[in-house]
C-alpha cells in the first residue's frame, strides 16, 4: 500500500451541510475535481463551486423519488477499484470510470427524524440506502481512499492535503474505522426502531448497542483506568444527558452517582430529595418544603452525606441552595435550577451542577446490558410496582394509616439500595439503611446502628427487599422497637418469621415482588 495517496477526485453528499461549502472551495483551490449529487450539488454551486452531477457521471439520473441515484458501477466501481491491480485499472478505463479518491458522505438523519416523533413513512423514508452503501465500499477500499463522515475531520484532511500532498495510510485507516463504526451504529438504531414498531421484545437473536461519545472522563473509578461518557439515543432525563451549568466535568464515580440518586428521586410524586454516597442512598425524605425535606434527608446519615451526590426531584430554589452550601457536596442534579439558586450556588465554585430539565418515567420500561466477561446479561429495567390495595397483611395486627404510608415509602426506597437491603423509615424520611450486605441480619444491625447515630429507630418501619430467610432479622428489628414491616414473603420460614412479628406486636405485609439490586 501507498503511505501518500494524492486526490484528485472527490464525491460529497451530505444532508447536513455545516462546514461543506467552505471544505468544497478549499478542496477546488486544491486542484481537486468535486462530484455530487442532488442538494449538496445545489448547495456547492450557489457558493460558486464548480460541482459534476452524479447523473452526468452515471448517465441514469435519480429514479423512485431519489431512492435510487448512487447505486451505479460508475460511482461504486470508482470507489472500489484497487488501484495495485492492473486488471481492476483496465476495467476503469474500458468503461470510462475515473476513480474517486475522497468520499465526504453523511447519512439520512434517521436518529433525529425518530426522536422527533414523525410518523412511520417519514421514517423508513429516512432510511439511507446509498450512502452506507458508499461508505462502505470507500472504507473498504481505504488503501486508496479517503473517507470523510464528520465534519470534524474537514479541517485535518485539508491540513495533511497541504503537509504531505495527500493522506496518508494511517490516516485513511483512521478515517474508515470511523466510517464504518458510524454505519454500524446507524444500522443498529434502524433495527432498534425496527424490532420496537414490529412488537418484538428487545431479546432478539442479536442485540446492538451503540452510543455517540459525549467526552473522555479524567479516569475511572480508579486514577489507573480509562473512561469516557456515551450518550444513546434514549431520550431518558438523566446523569448521563444533563447539561452541566457549573464545576468541573462529573467524574465516572460522580455520574454513577447522580444516575442512581436522580432514578430513586423521580419514583416520587411529591416534592423529594435524595442523597447518595458510593451508589447507595444514605438519606431520602419526601415531603411539602424541600428545605425541610433537606434537613430530613440529611438527618438519616449526616457523616455518609459529606461529599455525596444530592438530587431532587424539584427545581432547586434559593432557599434550598443556601441549605445546601453548608455541606460539601460533589455534585447536586436535579430537573432545573432557579436563577436564584444559580446564583447562591456560584459561590461553590466546584461543585457540580446538572440540569436535566425532566424526571425519568419511573415505569417507562427499557432494558439494561451488564457485561460478563465473553459476553453480557440484559434485563428489563425494574418498573415493578405495587398495588396498596393488595398488600397482603400477615400478622395479627395491621398496619396504621400512618404506617402504611411510611412503609410505602420505605418500599420506594429500598428498590434503589444495593442487595441485601434493609431501610428503616419514619414520617417519610429514612432514619437508617443496611446496604450491601452478605447476610439479611447484618443489614438490619446496620441500618439500626445508622439510625442510633442520628434520629433513632424507635416507631420506625423497615423495608426489605427480599424475604426474611429466618425470623432472626425481624427480631433485630424488633429490639430496635420498630412498628412494622414491609418485605416480599416467600421463605419457606414464613410462619416463623411471621410469629416473631406477632410476638413482638409488630404489623407487616407481603408484597409478593422483590427488588433485588446486585
Amino acid at each position: 500500500m501507498e503511505d501518500v495517496v494524492p486526490i484528485r477526485r472527490a464525491l460529497i453528499s451530505v444532508s447536513d451541510k455545516a462546514g461543506v461549502v467552505d471544505f468544497a472551495r478549499a478542496l477546488d483551490e486544491r486542484g481537486v475535481e468535486i462530484l455530487s449529487t442532488g442538494g449538496t450539488a445545489a448547495t456547492l454551486r450557489e457558493a460558486g463551486i464548480p460541482v459534476v452531477e452524479v447523473g452526468e457521471l452515471t448517465g441514469a439520473g435519480e429514479i423512485l423519488d431519489g431512492r435510487v441515484k448512487t447505486l451505479h458501477p460508475a460511482v461504486h466501481g470508482g470507489l472500489l477499484a484497487r488501484r495495485d491491480l492492473p486488471e481492476h485499472m483496465r476495467t476503469l478505463e474500458e468503461r470510462g470510470i475515473r476513480p474517486v479518491d475522497l468520499l465526504v458522505v453523511d447519512l439520512y438523519p434517521f436518529e433525529r427524524t425518530v426522536a422527533s416523533g414523525a410518523d412511520e413513512e417519514r421514517c423508513v423514508e429516512n432510511i439511507d440506502i446509498g450512502g452506507p452503501a458508499m461508505i462502505r465500499a470507500g472504507a473498504k477500499n481505504f488503501a486508496a481512499v479517503t473517507v470523510v463522515v464528520d465534519p470534524d475531520d474537514y479541517r485535518a484532511v485539508l491540513a495533511e492535503l497541504d503537509e504531505a500532498g495527500g493522506t496518508r495510510l494511517a490516516t485513511r485507516r483512521r478515517l474508515a474505522a470511523k466510517a464504518f463504526r458510524r454505519t454500524a451504529a446507524y444500522d443498529a438504531e434502524i433495527a432498534r426502531w425496527m424490532t420496537a414498531t414490529a412488537g418484538e421484545e428487545p431479546f432478539t437473536e442479536r442485540f446492538t448497542l451503540t452510543g455517540t461519545l459525549a467526552g473522555r472522563l479524567r479516569y475511572g473509578e480508579n486514577p489507573h483506568q480509562r473512561a469516557a461518557l456515551y450518550r444513546t439515543s434514549d431520550p431518558r432525563p438523566g446523569a448521563a444527558s444533563a447539561r452541566l451549568l457549573q464545576g468541573k466535568e462529573p467524574s465516572y464515580n460522580n455520574l454513577l452517582d447522580a444516575d442512581s440518586a436522580f432514578e430513586l428521586v423521580a419514583e416520587f410524586e411529591r416534592p423529594a430529595i435524595v442523597v447518595v454516597k458510593h451508589n447507595n442512598p444514605c438519606g431520602v425524605a419526601e415531603g411539602d418544603d424541600l428545605v425541610d425535606t433537606w434537613k430530613r434527608a440529611l438527618a438519616s446519615d449526616p457523616v455518609s452525606a459529606f461529599g455525596g451526590i444530592v438530587a431532587c426531584n424539584r427545581p432547586v430554589t434559593g432557599e434550598l441552595a443556601q441549605e445546601l452550601t453548608k455541606l460539601f457536596l460533589e455534585v447536586v442534579i436535579a430537573p432545573e435550577f432557579l436563577p436564584e439558586a444559580r446564583d447562591v450556588l456560584a459561590q461553590k465554585k466546584n461543585l457540580r451542577l446538572l440540569e436535566t430539565g425532566g424526571l425519568p418515567g419511573p415505569a417507562r420500561d427499557g432494558v439494561l446490558p451488564r457485561p460478563l466477561a465473553g459476553g453480557f446479561l440484559l434485563q428489563d429495567r425494574d418498573v415493578g410496582r405495587i398495588d396498596p390495595a393488595k398488600l397482603e397483611v400477615v400478622p395479627k395486627r395491621a398496619p396504621t394509616p400512618e404506617e402504611l404510608e411510611d412503609l410505602l415509602f420505605a418500599w420506594k426506597v429500598v428498590k434503589h439500595v444495593r442487595s441485601n437491603a434493609i431501610v428503616l423509615a419514619r414520617g417519610r424520611a429514612t432514619v437508617g439503611i443496611g446496604a450491601g450486605q452478605m447476610s439479611r441480619v447484618d443489614a438490619v444491625r446496620i441500618a439500626v446502628a445508622k439510625a442510633r447515630e442520628g434520629r433513632g429507630s424507635r416507631g420506625a418501619v423497615v423495608a426489605s427487599d427480599a424475604f426474611f430467610p429466618f425470623p432472626d432479622g425481624l427480631v433485630e428489628a424488633a429490639k430496635a422497637e420498630v412498628r412494622a414491616v414491609i418485605q416480599p414473603g416467600g421463605s419457606v420460614r414464613d410462619d416463623e418469621v411471621i410469629a416473631a412479628a406477632d410476638e413482638h406486636d409488630i404489623a407487616m405485609v407481603f408484597t409478593r415482588m422483590r427488588h433485588f439490586r446486585h
